[in-house]
This record gives structure tokens, sequence and C-alpha cells, in this order.
């Protein structure tokens, strides 16, 4: 079935809650409705959006918004799953782990949907949606066709894929995600010292480390229903050991946490840089960050403005640029 409303109010279809609208807002609930929707003829531009839990919306939007209700979890041989574009990423990592599957449990609790954690590619605590995605089936809007991309011709990176450059972006509409999963345990315990200290559990189970992720993240960032946000809104980045270097000097005897990137290259926390230049717990306006994690910025009132928000985010920048010689990138996608 396919709905369609014009002048919608989207501030309940974006989790930072900006109180904007679109001209046109599309919503589907079954993969054959995409051949039913003409898109030559819809409101342009044209986007499709997860749960918005990665978008801040700038302005009223001047198009068509579409939105996904394919909602289904399949088992498929050899503990591969599909599922649904439409289905919530964390009600899939629930399921997962009741069903005693290795794979997802520690992308637990990220907010979105599974369409867009493939675009992302979401990832946590030593895990990237990648590592477990086969293969990723969407509409091709241009060629008018159903196609299937295997993980390996994704092009994932760190939050990038080939759903996200400049080329095809907005071109691929994911339809649903083949997971491949595992009864095998294959815990990934090294990114916290929460989830260390579950090596001396001898039964150690995904839905042990779903909980155990789950009370991490909410000890750590506000709740999606509570408070506006984007989740984490800058990238970690990396950079040369040159510039890593650079950065401990201006630090002047702090400690610089960093991991190995590969390459020579190392990855510094987003986090660190922001709190180092005094933005943890900040206020600007109607905006603020986060006082427990400061790669996130909030709509600290539920009145932000979305210039209130790029004003915040212009000012970090500045300031870690300034201090650290390090240009942050926008996790969150700009509308």
């Amino acid at each position: 079935m396919i709905t369609k409303e014009y002048s919608k109010d989207l501030s309940g279809k974006n989790t930072f809650r900006m109180a904007v609208s679109c001209r046109s807002f599309i919503e589907y609930d079954s993969v054959a409705d995409l051949f039913e929707l003409d898109f030559e003829e819809m409101l342009q531009p044209v986007k499709h959006i997860g749960a918005g839990s990665n978008l801040l919306f700038t302005q009223d939007f001047k198009g068509t918004i579409l939105h996904s209700k394919v909602n289904f979890i399949e088992k498929l041989p050899h503990d591969h799953v599909s599922v649904g574009a439409g289905v919530v990423f964390d009600d899939f990592c629930a399921w997962a782990a009741s069903e005693g599957l290795w794979g997802p449990e520690n992308l637990s609790y990220i907010p979105g949907e599974v369409g867009a954690a493939a675009v992302q590619n979401i990832g946590a605590y030593g895990v990237e949606a990648k590592d477990i995605i086969k293969t990723v089936y969407a509409y091709d809007i241009e060629e008018e066709e159903f196609v299937k991309f295997d993980v390996s011709e994704c092009a994932y990176g760190y939050r990038e894929s080939l759903f996200k450059t400049p080329e095809v972006k907005d071109r691929y509409i994911i339809t649903h995600v083949v997971f491949a999963l595992s009864r095998q345990p294959r815990p990934r315990l090294d990114y916290s010292k929460a989830l260390s200290a579950l090596k001396e559990d001898p039964e150690l189970t995904p839905l042990k480390v779903r909980e155990a992720v789950t009370a991490i993240r909410k000890e750590k960032l506000p709740e999606v229903g509570k408070v506006g946000s984007a989740g984490s809104f800058f990238k970690n980045p990396v950079v040369t050991a040159e510039v890593y270097d650079a950065v401990v000097k201006a630090a002047a005897g702090a400690e610089v946490p960093h991991y190995d990137a590969g390459d020579g290259m190392v990855k510094i926390p987003a986090a660190w840089l922001i709190e180092q230049c005094g933005w943890k717990g900040r206020r600007s306006g109607n905006a603020g960050v986060w006082e427990k994690q400061p790669l996130v910025l909030i709509n600290a009132t539920g009145r932000a403005l979305p210039e209130e928000i790029v004003a915040l985010e212009d000012k970090i920048r500045s300031s870690v640029k300034q201090k650290f010689g390090i240009s942050l990138s926008c996790e969150v996608e700009h509308l």
C-alpha cells in the first residue's frame, strides 16, 4: 500500500526533531510498490530516508520524502537472514540475540532502520555493518529495475559506502539486506572495559553482549525519544603520524587517545578533541553538546532551529581546527 501526504510535518520523522516540513511525503509497505511509483512525476528533489536518525534538516524540504515500511525478518539457510529495509535496526539486533545468532550484538541500540544502516555502514565497539552484510538488494530508479550488490561491491569504508558516493547517491533505494550471522560464538569485546569483563563469562551469549552494549549506550547517549539528536555528529578523524605528533604537542601533556588505523594512519576520537576545546555540556541558545558524550549535538530545549545546530557545529569545528589543526568532518547528512 502506498500513502501520500502533502505539506507534511517532519518533526516526528527526524530524531533531531527539527520543526520542518516537506512538500510531499510518500510511504510504501511492499517492495512491489516501487514499481507503482512514478519518480519523474514526483515533486523534486526526491530523497529516501529511514528513521531520520542521521539527518539534519536545515530547512523545509522542497521536494518529496520517501519512506519504506517494508518490514520483515526471514531466516535463510546457513544462518543467513533477510531483513526488510524498514525494520528498526535495533529490533533486528534484539531478534538475532533472542535466536542465539552472533553478529549484530555490538551494534545494539543504534537508532535507525536496516536500509539506512547499510547505506551508512553504521559501527560501534569494533563492529561495522559491513562485517555482517552479505548482500544488499535495491531498486534502481534510473533503470527501473531491481538490483543486488554483494558486500564486496558496496565500497564500504568508515561511515561510507557506494550508496553515498556523488555518482550514485539517491539512485538506489535499498529494499532489503541479507546478513551473514553465526551460531558459533564470535564475540568482539576489546573496545570497551565493560565488554572486556565479559571474557570471563563461560556461558557468554549474544544476548548478554547486547545487554551490556545497550547499557553502555544508555549511560553515554541521550534517549532518542526524550532529547533530540542525530547520534554521533562528527566522524573520528584519521590522520597521518605527523599530524598526530602535532596533536600531542598541542595537548600540552594531556594523554591523547588514539588507535592504529593502518597504513601509518592514526584515528583520534573526535569526542576527545571536542572536549579538550571545552565544549562538553555547553549550550548555545537552544542547541547544545551532550554532557556525557561531546560527539553528540542536541536539540537541548526541543525548540532548536536548524540554523542554531549549524552555528554550534561551525563553532566546534573552528575551535578544534584552531587548537589542533584538524578539520572535523560531519557524520550527519545535512539536507
